[in-house]
């Protein structure tokens, strides 16, 4: 994604009207442009980070396999 991308993107929401728009999974320089030319305030739901690979999901997807696994530590 570069510059112009997220200020289509920005520019894609400001015509269509919103009112609110959810931030999910840009690096914080995207995030960053992405406030700036967008109308409508911003929200981020899910952000990046490198703990992750860069999916920033990836911690939903795992949580109950992760959480078993400290019960687990914990019952020992």
């Amino acid at each position: 994604m570069n510059y112009h991308s997220v200020t289509r993107r920005a520019a894609l929401v400001n015509r269509t009207g919103t009112e609110l728009n959810i931030v999910v999974g840009l690096c914080v320089s995207h995030d960053s442009l992405f406030f700036k030319h967008s109308e409508a305030p911003v929200t981020v739901l899910v952000a990046k980070d490198r703990v992750t690979g860069h999916n920033p999901v990836a911690a939903l997807y795992t949580s109950h396999s992760y959480y078993e696994r400290l019960r687990a530590v914990q019952r020992t």
